[in-house]
């Protein structure tokens, strides 16, 4: 979906729109609070990071869930991702195999994460204790669900991007928000902020009540000069105005950018416009890897994928969350142990 423009502006009209559907927030906030209460959640056979958000759409997920596989792969743990694979038609739980598999299936980030660790897509996360346990892993990096109540998490690490923070405070649809930021926050161990150091500056330490981690992402070294390199450029992710400035940082000199929904569709029509275009003015034709990841195999080839990850402030940061969560695991192993009736 496109992000509504009066969820992050203070202008006179978006302030109003933001009043008038503010009754409708308050309705989608009591009926989160209600689902957080309804299950009992599921443990898996490993301690779960969770990786999650409060505001809707693209805050930087993604690239926290692969630096905590490197983190993790650093500790030399085996770490499994668990998704439930975002607009694709997985009935049920299944390992993503991005040799076989499309995004139409399993969803464009799990094919994506695939690359890094076994990836399981499941439709209900409370179903995918069979397949974690025949993989064995050390530690779980759950990909959203921060507000599924049906598995168990060790340890909730909240994702903020700090560009636009929590936006204007408010609910769906009010505002971008899926629970109120001091309701999430009283049920997260930290939160990762992800900018540079002048947006880092636009979230308030005072608004976040968790310890907190500053994180930036930067573009991968591939070898290819972008320095004045003429680009057409397109991105579906949560802000591709991101993406847009990442290569313009890089030097390069953007001849059109399509900026698309978050996972919105790159249909074939619209893939060969740009193409088109790219090659009328000898243009590199450039995307991000999570889009490049949902295109067909027979079009990867034919646009050259940016990767980015991220780096935070604190070098160690991300192995810290990892050790932190098996700690806490242990922990919690050693109450069930003492008394039975808490397993």
């Amino acid at each position: 979906m496109k992000t509504p423009h009066h969820w992050y502006d203070a202008s006179f009209k978006s302030r109003l729109i933001s009043q008038l559907l503010w009754p409708f927030g308050k309705l989608y906030e009591y009926a989160t609070a209600c689902r957080l209460k309804s299950k009992t959640a599921v443990k898996y056979p490993a301690p779960v990071i969770c990786v999650g958000n409060l505001n809707a759409g693209g805050t930087g997920k993604t690239p926290t869930v692969i630096a905590l596989v490197e983190a993790a792969n650093s500790l030399g743990l085996s770490p499994v991702i668990v998704s439930k694979g975002y607009k694709g038609r997985a009935t049920s739980p299944m390992q993503v195999d991005p040799s076989k598999h499309t995004a139409d299936l399993c969803g464009d980030e799990p094919l994506l994460l695939a690359n890094f660790a076994p990836t399981i897509v499941t439709p209900r996360r409370d179903l995918a204790n069979g397949l974690i346990e025949t993989l064995a892993p050390d530690i779980v990096i759950l990909d959203d669900g921060f507000q599924d109540p049906s598995v168990f998490k060790t340890y909730s690490l909240i994702v903020v991007d700090a560009e636009t923070g929590f936006g204007n405070g408010l609910c769906i649809p009010a505002g971008p928000l899926r629970e109120p930021v001091d309701v999430g926050l009283s049920r997260a161990d930290a939160c990762l902020s992800i900018g540079n150091q002048t947006s880092q500056e636009r979230v308030s330490d005072a608004q976040i009540t968790v310890p907190r981690i500053r994180a930036e992402l930067s573009p991968l070294q591939t070898g290819m000069d972008w320095d004045g390199a003429p680009c057409v450029a397109f991105a579906g992710i949560g802000r591709p105005e991101k993406f847009f400035d990442t290569l313009r940082l890089l030097g390069a000199k953007l001849i059109h950018c399509e900026a698309l929904p978050d996972h919105g569709e790159i249909s074939s029509s619209l893939f060969m416009r740009l193409k088109r275009l790219a090659l009328s003015h000898q243009a590199q034709f450039v995307t991000t890897e999570k889009d490049a990841a949902r295109l067909p195999r027979t079009l990867q080839s034919e646009v050259l994928a940016l990767p980015v990850r991220l780096h935070a402030d604190e070098p160690n940061a991300f192995q810290e969350i990892i050790k932190t969560a098996l700690t806490h695991h242990d922990e919690l192993q050693r109450i069930a142990s003492a008394s039975p009736l808490l397993r």
